[in-house]
């Protein structure tokens, strides 16, 4: 059997598109020395689409001062992870979350309640470009520990099979975030790539009875998950060019809805973003 970061290692060192290797380059080049990976994941990475949508990676950085110098973006980053930021390269656009080496490191293992980095990271990802071969092993070591943090936070049911224990972790995770997706969406990813799921069960599954002891209260992950996400979404609203632009068009591809934003959303995009909660609540989509 395959151990579990040999696995991740392989998954992570998957070509991908040139155009997104370049788009990943370039953002790290932003951030100079700082920079450690830029990793590439999310819905354009499992539908091998670009064009038109919006792509989306995490810049690992050495630290947040390095990374941003003396601005409040530091801090910011520092007491809500990630800062979010947009990005335009060769005609594409993409989002990109910034952690710390040792953030990612933290959110992805059990020590963190929130579900954000280490739920998208127990699903494909690519390290799309690091900046010598110790980042590259901190980004697996960082990796390896997001699928069994996963499953030991769904915790095991008597009889199910590996692959709907994966389709009801993914579920729960999906229920402690503001997350405007359709109903179905957390076992999508799961059945849009079986084989990768079977291949990846029984390393993690073998990893999870150390993290089990650990309690696990799913009623105070959904509170704390929404709190959490309000809050990024209000701060993203200040690092994202567009921040309300982008806020309804999230809404509006994931949910289905037609929401048009007026002038005074455009020039307050913090009183935007919490304007627009209501209608994303009614909406159904986040549950």
């Amino acid at each position: 059997m395959p151990a579990l970061r040999d696995l991740v290692a392989e998954e992570l060192s998957t070509p991908v598109d040139s155009q997104v290797t370049g788009m990943a380059a370039a953002i790290a080049a932003k951030y100079g020395q700082a920079s450690r990976a830029v990793l590439f994941y999310g819905s354009c990475l499992r539908e091998k689409q670009l064009e038109g949508l919006m792509l989306d990676f995490y810049l690992i950085v050495s630290s947040y001062r390095e990374a941003f110098g003396k601005t409040w973006l530091a801090p910011a980053n520092a007491m809500i992870p990630p800062n979010v930021f947009y990005f335009e390269h060769d005609g594409l656009v993409a989002k990109y979350a910034v952690l710390s080496e040792s953030d990612f490191y933290r959110l992805n293992g059990p020590e963190t309640r929130n579900v954000s980095v280490w739920a998208r990271f127990a699903q494909p990802s690519r390290l799309a470009w690091s900046a010598d071969a110790e980042a590259r092993s901190a980004a697996i070591a960082a990796i390896s520990r997001a699928a069994p943090t996963l499953l030991a936070a769904a915790g095991q049911v008597d009889g199910e099979s590996p692959l709907d224990w994966w389709r009801r972790a993914f579920s729960l995770t999906y229920s402690a975030e503001l997350r405007a997706e359709r109903k179905g969406r957390s076992g999508s990813v799961v059945d849009a790539d079986c084989e990768r799921y079977e291949r990846f069960s029984e390393p993690a599954i073998a990893a999870v009875p150390a993290l089990l002891a650990r309690p696990t209260s799913w009623a105070r992950r959904r509170v704390e998950g929404k709190l959490l996400s309000v809050a990024r979404l209000a701060k993203a609203s200040f690092t994202f060019a567009g921040g309300a632009d982008y806020i309804a068009w999230k809404i509006n591809r994931h949910a289905g809805t037609d929401i048009e934003l007026k002038p005074w959303q455009r020039k307050w995009p913090l009183l935007a973003a919490i304007s627009l909660l209501p209608r994303l609540l009614r909406s159904g989509a986040v549950r």
